[in-house]
């Protein structure tokens, strides 16, 4: 079930708010019961059959962490569970992809195994490794299964994020006295509004400059230059809107029933390094990469030499989690040669590298390069795509083969028939404009006043949401203006991760 969907909209989530608003006027557990129940039946709508590995996954790791409560026992079964999950996880996700690699390597070749890939499992399982290593590491077990539940399958997060932590979302079931009030509720209706607007409006917009090149480029055609300048922009900018929208979706929805979810963009195309970008790129797997990864491999402790050992293997390991193909392990090794070369230079430079030695401007440019190069291969389905799209980049590949448009660019539900030339003006009118809103506008958090935003200082009156005629005018206008879009249907970039 899509969250920019008519049955979401208009039938799933009513619903959901009605009998949350119902149970909770008996008593707080009655309100996370219905959310409990709301969550697997949004979960088991995509395919019924996997809402039974969804509960196997929950009923394992809980038990696992009752049992954990025994010192003697717990570092020998955390260690189990994290094996168990990171096995359901490798079957499900990378077992085809295991295969190829070896039928690749030796020539011999292996069975396909025709494995469904379940939607969020990559979330679910993480938030689960993350509760029993926490655990291991003294934290307080969780003994209420119906907290638990929810913890895991609360459905705004469910599907794609963020990826939350136990400690910071089981206490806000539990809590007696509820957070929701109307100007809650309607901010976060409004944030939701904004993160529908940038999904279906922005995001499913650009695809259509992105999609069918890379698509032309896996097949094994070429493209010319513009064309590949356009498309690799036009699917920078897709993936930012697509998936920060739903992160955005994400928390709207989970504050419309006063629970807090955290942050998980602060503009990252802002960033003026690698570093300060994943700071900013998919906040809460950057948590967890670093407390669960880089910091249990030594982190910055073992030297120099060892710490940049360290971030390669967290980048690699990182992209390897966003899908099963060489392509993200490479996407996932550039970034980690990135922030080698950054630490690195901030080594040599000092504290200061980032504003003395180069403009800031220069800094900027250089960054949001090579993030847009590494994307060439997070986007490509194959490597030969992807080594085309490169070489077109820089005018090496077009040749006789180059991709020219077929003229026809869809424009909401209406077929405009346009030329090339045309065309071209088109999307880079578009990416033009999106890249602007992404550089020159506050993000949703800051514009909304969301959590480490609230006591900032204000810049701008004007920049700031409030419960008033206005704002509600303008988030009726990008609700509409989202349902007119949805027309495209096109599922969340990250549901495939």
């Amino acid at each position: 079930m899509l969250f920019s969907s008519y049955t979401f909209l208009f039938q799933f989530l009513p619903a959901t708010a009605l009998a949350f608003a119902a149970a909770r006027l008996h008593s707080p557990r009655a309100g996370v019961m219905v959310l409990a129940g709301a969550s697997l039946i949004f979960y088991g709508a995509w395919k019924p059959a996997y809402l039974l590995l969804l509960l196997g996954s929950i009923g394992f790791n809980f038990r696992l962490g009752l049992t954990m409560e025994n010192p003697r026992r717990r570092r020998a079964f955390g260690m189990l569970g994290v094996a168990a999950n990171l096995a359901l996880l490798g079957y499900f996700k990378y077992t085809n992809f295991l295969l190829d690699s070896v039928t690749a390597l030796t020539g011999t070749p292996l069975p396909f195994v025709n494995v469904v890939l379940p939607l969020g499992i990559s979330f679910f399982t993480f938030q689960q490794i993350a509760y029993l290593v926490d655990v291991m590491r003294g934290a307080k077990v969780e003994r209420d299964i119906l907290s638990y539940t929810l913890f895991v399958s609360f459905f705004p997060h469910l599907i794609a994020g963020p990826l939350v932590h136990h400690a910071e979302m089981i206490p806000q079931f539990k809590r007696t006295r509820s957070g929701r009030s109307a100007v809650l509720a309607a901010r976060g209706f409004s944030i939701f509004a904004a993160g529908l607007f940038k999904k279906v409006v922005i995001a499913d917009n650009l695809a259509q400059f992105a999609t069918p090149v890379f698509a032309h480029l896996d097949a094994g055609g070429g493209v010319s230059t513009r064309w590949a300048w356009l498309s690799t922009l036009a699917y920078s900018l897709q993936i930012y809107f697509d998936f920060s929208g739903y992160s955005d979706m994400a928390i709207g929805l989970a504050l419309m029933f006063g629970i807090r979810l955290p942050v998980n963009f602060r503009s990252p195309y802002k960033a003026t390094s690698i570093i300060e970008f994943w700071r900013r790129w998919h906040i809460t797997l950057s948590r967890f990469l670093r407390d669960y990864l880089y910091i249990p491999l030594g982190g910055n402790r073992l030297g120099e030499s060892r710490r940049f050992q360290n971030l390669m293997v967290t980048m690699l390991l990182g992209g390897l989690w966003h899908g099963a193909a060489w392509n993200f392990v490479i996407w996932g090794g550039l970034h980690g040669l990135y922030l080698c070369i950054n630490h690195l230079w901030h080594r040599w430079r000092g504290e200061a590298a980032a504003s003395s030695p180069l403009p800031r401007l220069a800094s900027w440019a250089l960054t949001f390069f090579a993030i847009v190069i590494a994307w060439v291969f997070f986007r490509a389905k194959t490597l030969g795509g992807a080594m085309q799209m490169l070489g077109s980049l820089f005018g090496f590949e077009a040749g006789s083969s180059a991709y020219v448009s077929p003229g026809i660019l869809r424009v909401m539900d209406l077929p405009v028939l346009v030329g090339e030339p045309s065309l071209l003006l088109i999307g880079s009118c578009t990416v033009a404009l999106a890249l602007a809103i992404a550089l020159a506008l506050p993000n949703v958090p800051q514009l909304f006043r969301y959590r480490e935003y609230r006591r900032a200082p204000e810049r701008r009156a004007i920049a700031r949401w409030r419960p008033n005629g206005a704002w509600a005018l303008l988030t009726a206008l990008a609700f509409a203006l989202s349902l007119f879009g949805m027309w495209q249907r096109l599922e969340f970039l990250y549901f495939q991760f």
